[in-house]
């Protein structure tokens, strides 16, 4: 994959999600990750994409007094949207599984938002996917939070573990973007971003 002009910056990943940083290594991109050290908290009116937009924002204007002209920090914030309601992160097993029951035989929605910000410039744009949870037995569930890490992920689950290969119906809209980061939407924003530098 190539972008122009992308060999004059240093990109920074600033997130310690693995599968941001695999996505990113599959399209060639040379990044250092910085952890943003921001609480992730958003106001309470906010819905939708909305705050996935204020995270991704949030967590790069971390950075603003420390990029300079030769860098471009990349934020990402994924969400799940169900019924009129935010799921984030479970904080615990049990609640992992209650979230799973409650998705189970159901649609939800996935939102991903991404910043681009360089030191004069921003880009925050967001990808919507629908994933299709056929219903879920309590044992599969049980199974799957005792053996598979859900507290790091958004709607307690991952599209590319196990509940997502026997669990999930059909999906609607882009792959990865479910995973955490829209590769397809970020390599059409990253070059409008370096075209405009």
């Amino acid at each position: 994959m190539s972008f122009s002009n992308i060999n004059k910056y240093q990109i920074i990943l600033a997130s310690d999600s693995p599968r941001r940083k695999d996505l990113l290594k599959k399209i060639n991109i040379p990044f250092k990750i910085i952890s943003p050290k921001v609480e992730e908290s958003f106001p309470m009116n906010l819905v939708e994409a909305e705050i996935s937009d204020y995270l991704a924002k949030f967590k790069a204007d971390s950075f603003k007094d420390k990029i300079n002209k030769n860098e471009i920090v990349i934020t990402a914030d994924t969400i799940v949207w169900f019924k009129n309601q935010y799921i984030g992160k479970p904080k615990s097993i049990d609640e992992s599984i209650r979230i799973l029951k409650r998705m189970s035989n159901n649609f939800h929605t996935v939102i991903t938002s991404v910043g681009i910000t360089g030191l004069n410039r921003q880009i925050i744009f967001n990808e919507r996917s629908f994933v299709y949870f056929r219903e879920l037995y309590d044992s599969e569930i049980l199974n799957y939070v005792e053996n598979f890490q859900t507290l790091d992920k958004a709607g307690g689950y991952g599209i590319q573990d196990w509940i997502g290969f026997v669990g999930v119906d059909k999906i609607e809209g882009s792959y990865t973007n479910i995973m955490g980061f829209p590769l397809s939407k970020f390599i059409i924003k990253m070059n409008e971003f370096l075209k405009n530098e």
